[in-house]
C-alpha cells in the first residue's frame, strides 16, 4: 500500500492548548473547570458536522437494508469506541452481531490494553477484513482522531479495493480531503475539529467525546430509520435481563393499555418478542399471522400496526 508520511508537528491534535498550559499548577476543582470548559465546545463542533453525519446515516441504513454490514475501523481509543458502539447494537436493537462490528488495531487484546505499534501497520486491517469476507454492500467507517492513522487509512484503501463504501471520521481539518500526505480517499467524510486537547495529544478526551457522540448518532439514527423503534421506545430490544424484561412489559403496557400481568402473559405467548407481542395485541392477531404481518413490512413496527392485513 505504500508508506504513509505524516507531518506530526502540524497536526491540530498535536498542538498545545493555551487554555490548559498551567494545568499542573491548578487545584483539583480548577482542573475540573478547565476540562469542563473545553468539553463544552465539543457539542458545537459536532453540530457543524450534522449534515455530513446525516448523509452517512442514510448511507449506512441503505447498506444494512440491502444486506450489508457496518464495520468501525480504528486504533486505540478510536478503535475501542467503535467496538463499544458495535457491541451495544444487538442487545439494544436485536441485531445480528455480524451486522455492526468493530475492527481494532491489535485485535481483541487491544480493547483492554494498548498494543504498541499496531496503529502504524497500514496493512493490519487486511487480515481481519479478509477473514470477515468484506464485500459490497458493506460499509467501512474509519475513525482516526488525528486523521493520519496508517491502520485506518490502509484499511479504507483495502475496503475500496473490495468495492465497499467508505467513511472517514476524524477530529482534525481535512484540507481537500487530503490529511497530511496520507491521501485519504473515502466516499464520505465527517470532520469534527474540536481543537487542541487539554493534555497535548491526549485524543481520548475531546476527540474521544466527539467520536462517541457521532457514533451514537449514526448507529441510533440508522436503527430508527430501519423501524427498530416505535416513537422513542426501544421495541426491538433483547429482554434477556430482569431490567429489560421489565422494560418490555412497561412498553407493551404503555402502547396497548395492558396491565403488567396481562403484558407478561402476552409477552410469554410471543416468546418475549416485544414487536410480535405488540402486533398481536394492536392488530388482534395470532402469533403466526402477527409474524407474517411484521415480515410484510420488513420488521417496521409502526407500519405493521397499521393493521392493513388480510381478514
Amino acid at each position: 500500500m505504500g508508506q504513509i508520511v505524516v507531518d506530526w508537528a502540524n497536526l491540530e491534535t498535536e498542538q498545545r492548548n493555551p487554555n490548559s498550559d498551567r494545568i499542573d499548577e491548578a487545584s483539583a476543582l480548577e482542573i475540573c473547570r478547565i476540562i469542563n470548559r473545553e468539553d463544552a465546545g465539543v457539542a458545537a463542533a459536532v453540530e457543524e458536522a450534522l449534515p455530513a453525519i446525516a448523509a452517512v446515516m442514510d448511507l449506512v441504513a441503505n447498506a444494512l437494508s440491502a444486506g450489508g454490514r457496518l464495520f468501525y475501523l480504528g486504533a486505540g481509543t478510536s478503535g475501542r469506541l467503535g467496538v463499544l458502539d458495535a457491541s451495544d447494537c444487538p442487545p439494544t436493537y436485536n441485531t445480528d452481531p455480524a451486522m455492526v462490528q468493530g475492527v481494532i488495531a491489535g485485535g481483541e487484546a487491544a480493547v483492554f490494553s494498548a498494543v504498541e505499534g499496531a496503529e502504524d501497520d497500514a496493512e493490519g486491517a487486511v487480515g481481519p477484513f479478509s477473514a470477515r469476507k468484506l464485500r459490497p454492500p458493506d460499509v467501512v467507517l474509519g475513525i482516526a482522531a488525528s486523521g493520519v492513522t496508517p491502520f485506518v487509512i490502509g484499511g479504507l484503501r483495502y475496503a475500496r479495493e473490495c468495492e465497499c463504501r467508505t467513511v472517514f471520521l476524524c477530529c482534525s481539518p481535512v484540507p481537500g480531503h487530503d490529511v497530511g500526505n496520507s491521501g485519504v480517499d473515502a466516499d464520505a467524510y465527517i470532520v469534527v475539529p474540536v481543537g487542541p486537547e487539554v493534555i497535548t495529544g491526549s485524543t481520548r478526551m475531546k476527540a474521544g467525546t466527539a467520536t462517541k457522540m457521532v457514533l451514537n448518532m449514526i448507529s441510533t439514527g440508522t436503527m430508527v430509520l430501519q423501524g427498530k423503534t416505535f416513537g422513542n421506545l426501544m421495541v426491538d430490544l433483547q429482554p434477556k435481563s430482569a431490567k429489560l424484561r421489565d422494560r418490555a412489559g412497561r412498553i407493551l403496557g404503555a402502547l396497548t393499555g395492558l396491565t403488567p400481568s396481562e403484558a407478561t402473559v402476552r409477552l410469554t405467548e410471543s416468546d418475549w418478542d416485544l414487536k410480535l407481542a405488540l402486533v398481536m395485541e394492536l392488530c388482534n392477531l395470532e402469533p403466526a399471522a402477527a409474524r407474517e404481518q411484521l415480515q410484510r413490512y420488513g420488521g417496521h413496527l409502526k407500519r405493521a400496526v397499521s393493521c392493513d392485513h388480510p381478514s
